[in-house]
């Protein structure tokens, strides 16, 4: 469709906060999850060799015998999965432990057919660290921490699920502080140079993938910040004509060497908002599933800057100055569904809760998102696996682990989350 103005976009889809299809179309279930039948061998042995966004015509797939039909509206499928946080460190001897192949048996065996990869880019490049990375170091990669993204993708291949490649830290822009880049991202062209190199060289990677299997998610919670070392600096949106410009230049980059790779943005002012500048550029759009922060991120430190002093998070209830129900997460997501209607994919990249936030909170707010997200056929990625916000190992105080193959597995979380 074409591009939308932003002020008619408000008008007739409501306040603008924190957001693919085939409006009306038959699309196979099994296109849906990326477990179509494919060759029997080679390298793209069980794989769906279907285009992007072009899942199965409804006109031929009908024919195919034997397989449950969904009608959907998203043009993106409702993916259902996790983040995995293996490179998500720019220090590689920072890094998380690696995912285990256990693991993905776990999350597909359990239902789940999504992975979002969230990368820093200094994690796959050499150069010394002991000091600011400089602009001619950017494109220094290194192969062998580019083979494990590579083991990621085919681990979450051999399980059945969708891979999401992100760049957390791309080339002149992060969401958070702790690495010193050395430029801009949205003002300045030498790091929008680096940052196409950078896609493209993922692109011709994984060119032979059909697109089905692994999409490219550009650049994480994009936002304009007073100061990328300042974790708690001003921020607020990119304009949009300079995301626009970012978004279009990366997807020419990508799609001169992939045509029908299948790329998604997150929304703007940290992912909270969507994105009317680009709906032309056949790309769709990541929203959140965080708000409001005081449940999503009570007492995170890098979230709050006196996290020692908040009010007792409460679902529904009374908290500080606000009252906090349904209808405030209704009211967020009014303009991604909007969007969905549009024309343009919608999928909630990343969502959760950390683990300060009272279980039985958390679970009552969590349901409430996961409901309204599923109701309107959105997907969603939790933020991490295993770890704070995590189905395992969340190391909540409030919370009778199950013992999972040595894990501490929080059940009800699983519970919820397989219910949606």
């Amino acid at each position: 469709m074409g591009k939308i103005n932003r002020r008619n976009f408000i008008k007739s889809s409501g306040s603008l906060v924190s957001g693919a299809v085939v409006s009306g179309a038959l699309v196979s279930s099994a296109a849906l999850t990326g477990r179509a039948q494919a060759p029997s061998s080679g390298r793209n042995a069980g794989v769906n060799l279907r285009g992007p966004a072009n899942f199965p015509n409804p006109e031929t797939a009908s024919a195919a015998a034997g397989q449950h039909f969904v009608r959907v509206k998203n043009k993106l499928p409702k993916w259902r999965g996790f983040n995995l946080l293996d490179l998500f460190s720019p220090d590689p001897s920072q890094s998380r432990p690696a995912t285990t192949e256990e693991q993905f048996k776990w999350m597909s065996g359990w239902g789940f057919d999504f992975v979002r990869i969230p990368m820093a880019y200094p994690a796959y490049l050499d150069f010394d660290r002991s000091r600011a990375i400089l602009p001619d170091e950017v494109y220094n990669i290194n192969e062998e921490a580019l083979e494990k993204v590579d083991n990621l993708v085919a681990l979450a291949h051999k399980y059945g699920m969708h891979a999401s490649l992100n760049l957390h830290r791309a080339p002149g822009y992060c969401i958070n502080a702790g690495f010193r880049e050395p430029y801009y991202l949205w003002t300045d062209q030498e790091a929008l140079d680096a940052f196409c190199f950078h896609w493209e060289m993922w692109a011709r990677r994984y060119r032979d993938i059909p697109a089905g299997k692994i999409s490219f998610d550009l650049v994480n919670e994009p936002s304009m910040i007073g100061n990328m070392n300042d974790q708690h600096s001003s921020k607020g949106p990119v304009p949009g004509h300079l995301y626009r410009k970012v978004a279009k230049a990366a997807s020419e980059a990508i799609r001169g060497v992939s045509p029908r790779r299948l790329i998604i943005a997150d929304g703007n002012n940290v992912g909270s908002e969507v994105i009317p500048e680009i709906t032309d550029l056949d790309i769709g759009q990541s929203c959140r599933g965080y708000t409001p922060g005081i449940i999503s991120h009570y007492k995170a430190p890098w979230a709050n800057k006196d996290p020692e002093n908040l009010p007792e998070p409460k679902w529904p209830g009374q908290v500080g100055d606000r009252y906090l129900s349904r209808e405030l997460l209704e009211e967020a997501y009014k303009p991604w569904i909007a969007l969905l209607e549009s024309g343009t994919g919608v999928h909630c990249g990343e969502c959760g809760c950390w683990n300060k936030t009272p279980h039985d909170v958390f679970l009552a707010w969590f349901n409430d998102v996961l409901d309204i997200l599923s109701s309107n056929g959105i997907g969603y990625s939790i933020w991490e696996f295993s770890g704070d916000f995590g189905v395992l190992n969340s190391g909540r105080k409030d919370v009778e682990y199950e013992n999972w193959y040595g894990q501490q597995l929080d059940r009800k979380m699983l519970n919820l989350l397989m219910k949606y």
